[in-house]
Formats: structure tokens, C-alpha cells, sequence
């Protein structure tokens, strides 16, 4: 009941953030477009939460010239089509220069082939993982306006491969998401995997939102498998799990990042996850971290700081909002060419929190250079939008995730170079 009141007043303070009346003539409006229901809502409602926190720090150290950057925020409802519809909306009709969004990659694909990269608005993912992305952007399909800060599965497969080997699961079943999400995060890992040493018993894809997953779970069941990588969201995964747990297999588990969620720990039960493993993109602390994580709950009305999502939407809401500063207006193109110069390595750093922005709006009026290092770390950008490592490699323990080592973007590197001699 308490998740359910929780969710019930998020949704209605987001929906009152997104009305324009009483906005000044000057303000900026961004569109975040997130899964704030459906099987990613736990994501997106946590992300969307942390846009607004780091649009709050900026607005608090100055602005855009003294105007307000405020949110037009729309529930994607974990579908691609009405993600699409209310993206198209925003930039066809409130007219916004940057969308922020969405969380899956189911969702933010076809924003960005259908609305951002046809219309040249600047599109910022927090959290979508597909290698598509790249792809799409190597093919010249994103008129260059699309980032992420995330790191690509095609490094988060190859690390969570090895890190699977270095705990000794070398025999795994495989559960996985039937979008293009989980098939190219199965795709990088299993190639990797296998050349690692590890066998895979079976591969099973699954449909969303399904009452019941027992029949997954007893097809992946076969060839005795040691444990089970599950490529999920917090619900679903965690009725699959129950299913796996119920039909007899092992309570060893490889987790996808956005499987770090107290929601699903709490689902399955902690007592069968002490053997839980996974990875998860950015770990490089800077003193963004220990702002977000003093602050961020307090904020959000209750969310966990460690959230999915809930860190790098803040780093994406900080970049867009410097991107916007350095560009000193609301264009598309303006702030496309400003998002690199405010993560550049020749500018000085700065960090999240009012006085952090406040600093940063100082250089940016100076002419000077910036180098946002966030909540997830410092990172910059290819010419494809994606950024490197590192990753953080977590497990489960007494409930809780917690953190026990760290594989740098060069040992992914090193890695996946060994693996494709």
C-alpha cells in the first residue's frame, strides 16, 4: 500500500511539472519523455525525479541568463508507439530543443528514428544500453543528435562475462527479455562467454507482462545448468526468478544492471539472492556522488539514491542544462555542438549541486571551458554519442547490493580484445 500511495503522489507531482501555466516568458522547456508505468516504471519514475533535481540546482545558481529550465514530462508507458506520439507531441507542439529519455531502448530507438533525429532535436538517454544506438549512429541515422550516459551492452556483455567466469559460473542458462534490449545484451555476453571458457544450456526469450513465466523457467531448467543470467526489469524479472526458484533451479543468479533494485529484491525474498551477481555501467566516485547520495531521497520524497537510473538521469539532466547555458538559448543545434564542451578534458571541473553550477555558469559567461564530472563519474562523448566504463561489479548481500569491485574501460578493453584474436 505504501509503494502504492508513493507512486500515486510521484505521478501526480510529475504530471503538475509538466503544466506550463505561470512559466516565465523566458523559461526553457525540456521534454523528458520516461517509463513512468509498465515494467520500466520503477526506472522512470526515478529518473524523472532526478531531472528535475539537478534542473532544480541549476535553476537555484542562476539559469539561462536568470530564466528557469522547467520539465514537460510524459509517461511513455514502457511502449515504444506512445513514446513516440508523445515525443512527437513535444517537439511538434511545445516545440522543445532536447528530449530527455527514454530509460529502455525499446522505448528510445523509436523516438529517435521517428521524431529527435528527422527533426534535429537533441535526445539524451540516461539509461539505454542497446548497441543499436551505435549502430544507427555509425549508419549516419542520427543526424549526430543522440547521447546516452550509459555505457553500450557491447561492453557490458564482454564485462559481465568475465566477471561471471572470475565467480565460477560456467554453466548458465539464459532468461532474457525478447526486445532489441536483452537480444543484443545475450548477444555481446554469450559471444564473450563462450570464448571464456563458460557454457550456455539454453537461451529463452520471454514476452513482457506475463501472469506467470513457468514455462520459461522450466525450458531454461534444461541441461542442468549451475545458475541463471537473467536479462529482465525489477517485476517481471522478479516473477521469473520466483518461477526459477519454485521449479528447482539454482539459487545462483547473473544479473543485468537494471536488475540492482530493492523492488526486486524485496519480490524474490532476499534469503534465495545471496548468491546474486552483476554489473552495472559508471562507478568512478567524484564528489557529485556524495551530493546525489546525501540529497537525492530527501528530494524524491522517498527514493533510494540507488534507484535504477535514478544517477546518470541526473548527469543527464546537469549536461543538458550546461549544454543549454553554453548554447545561451533554446536551440537544437546550439545545444547539440555545446553538450561536448561542457564534459571536455580541457575544461575545469565542476560538479553536481547548486554552488558546483553556479561555478560552472561563471566559466561558461568567462568563455572558459567546463568538465562536468558526475554522479556516475567523469565522461565524455564519441562521435556516436555513447561513452566508455568503467563498471561496477556488485552482488547481493543480506539484501542489499553492495559493492565489491570495479573493471576499468581499459581491462574491458583489454578483454574484449583478447576475446576476438
Amino acid at each position: 500500500m505504501k509503494k502504492h500511495l508513493l507512486a500515486t503522489t510521484m505521478l501526480a507531482a510529475l504530471a503538475a511539472s509538466a503544466a506550463p501555466a505561470l512559466a516565465a516568458d523566458c523559461d526553457i522547456t525540456v521534454g523528458l519523455v520516461m517509463e513512468l508505468t509498465g515494467p520500466a516504471g520503477e526506472y522512470g519514475q526515478a529518473g524523472a525525479k532526478s531531472v528535475e533535481m539537478a534542473f532544480r540546482d541549476f535553476n537555484e545558481a542562476g539559469g539561462v541568463g536568470g530564466c528557469k529550465l522547467v520539465t514537460d514530462t510524459r509517461d511513455s508507458q514502457s511502449q515504444g508507439n506512445v513514446a513516440v506520439d508523445q515525443a512527437t507531441q513535444l517537439v511538434n507542439i511545445k516545440k522543445v530543443p532536447v528530449i530527455i529519455g527514454g530509460i529502455i531502448s525499446s522505448v528510445s530507438i523509436p523516438i529517435l528514428t521517428s521524431v529527435t533525429a528527422p527533426a534535429g532535436i537533441v535526445q539524451v538517454s540516461p539509461a539505454s544500453s542497446s548497441p543499436t544506438l551505435t549502430a544507427l549512429g555509425k549508419d549516419g541515422k542520427t543526424n549526430g543528435v543522440f547521447f546516452r550516459t550509459i555505457t553500450s551492452d557491447a561492453l557490458q556483455g564482454t564485462a559481465a562475462a568475465k566477471y561471471a567466469i572470475d565467480q565460477g559460473l560456467k554453466k548458465l542458462a539464459i532468461i532474457h527479455v525478447n526486445n532489441d534490449f536483452g537480444v543484443n545484451m545475450v548477444k555481446e555476453f554469450a559471444d564473450a562467454y563462450k570464448k571464456l571458457g563458460g557454457t550456455i544450456t539454453s537461451t529463452t526469450p520471454y514476452n513482457e507482462k506475463q501472469a506467470s513465466y513457468s514455462a520459461e523457467a522450466s525450458a531454461a531448467m534444461a541441461g542442468e545448468p549451475e545458475a541463471l543470467y537473467l536479462v529482465s526489469y525489477p517485476v517481471d524479472g522478479a516473477t521469473i526468478a520466483r518461477a526459477w526458484i519454485s521449479g528447482g533451479g539454482a539459487q545462483k543468479f547473473l544479473l543485468n544492471d537494471g536488475m540492482n533494485s530493492a523492488e526486486f529484491i524485496d519480490a524474490v525474498g532476499a534469503q534465495y539472492l545471496s548468491e546474486a551477481y552483476g554489473t552495472s555501467s559508471g562507478t568512478s566516485k567524484t564528489a557529485s556522488t556524495d551530493y546525489f547520495y546525501g540529497a537525492y531521497e530527501a528530494f524524491s520524497g522517498g527514493i533510494k539514491p540507488d534507484a535504477p537510473a535514478a544517477d546518470r538521469s541526473y548527469d543527464a539532466g546537469a549536461i543538458v542544462a550546461l549544454a543549454i547555458a553554453k548554447a545561451g538559448k533554446g536551440d537544437a543545434a546550439a545545444i547539440k555542438a555545446a553538450i561536448p564542451e561542457v564534459v571536455s578534458a580541457k575544461g575545469e571541473p565542476v560538479h553536481a549541486g547548486k554552488e558546483e553550477f553556479a561555478k560552472a555558469l561563471a566559466l561558461i559567461k568567462e568563455g572558459k571551458p567546463v568538465k562536468y564530472e558526475g554522479v556516475i563519474g567523469p565522461v565524455s562523448f564519441d562521435q556516436y554519442g555513447d561513452i566508455t566504463g568503467p563498471f561496477r561489479l556488485w552482488k547481493i548481500k543480506d539484501g542489499k547490493v553492495e559493492t565489491v569491485g570495479e573493471m576499468s574501460a581499459d581491462d574491458v578493453a583489454k578483454a574484449k580484445g583478447e576475446i576476438q584474436k
